[in-house]
């Protein structure tokens, strides 16, 4: 934290405090707005750059945006709530999102699921670790029905996917960092 003291017209100090978080981010969100202004940017744009610059979509951010544009933040929130590419939740470093289509939920992805969220320690009704190294996400359909049960860890495409093998993977990733 940044602090400064800051004399009023009564004499009296008054402490002035800034968050090196907050300035960087105003900082960054600037840079968005530039460069979406440059570009003829829309809403679905301006998120984007949000969720690539901070992995998901702060409500600061959004604030931020609603106030400096003059739009609804429920513009913002519609949006992104629409579209599932956008995040409202900070995600973890690792992503697997497992399919839970058909032909993955008759070969057992509910159980395997259930299985991945307590390897993790991610607790219920979560989807990300406390310690934000694994976000787990259900999808709907990865279009790999063949090779079912299907999980993607980190975008690659994980078939016949059983406990032991992606024990093995994440075992992987933990040791990595």
């Amino acid at each position: 934290m940044i602090s400064a003291s800051v004399v009023t017209s009564a004499e009296a100090p008054v402490l002035l405090s800034i968050r090196r978080d907050d300035f960087m981010m105003e900082k960054t969100l600037q840079k968005i707005l530039d460069e979406k202004k440059e570009h003829e940017g829309n809403t679905i744009t301006i998120l984007q750059g949000i969720e690539k610059e901070f992995g998901y979509i702060p409500e600061e951010a959004i604030a931020w945006f609603s106030k400096k544009l003059d739009i609804p933040a429920s513009r913002f929130y519609g949006t992104a709530t629409f579209y599932s590419q956008f995040h409202l939740k900070p995600r973890g470093k690792n992503i697997i999102a497992v399919c839970r289509g058909t032909a993955c939920h008759v070969k057992g992805s509910e159980t395997l699921l259930n299985r991945i969220l307590i390897e993790l320690d991610i607790p219920p009704h979560e989807e990300t670790s406390p310690d934000m190294k694994f976000t787990v996400e259900q999808v709907n359909c990865v279009g790999a029905c063949g090779i079912a049960p299907v999980t993607l860890l980190n975008n690659t495409v994980l078939g016949n996917a059983t406990m032991v093998k992606l024990a093995g993977e994440f075992k992987k990733l933990k040791s990595s960092e």
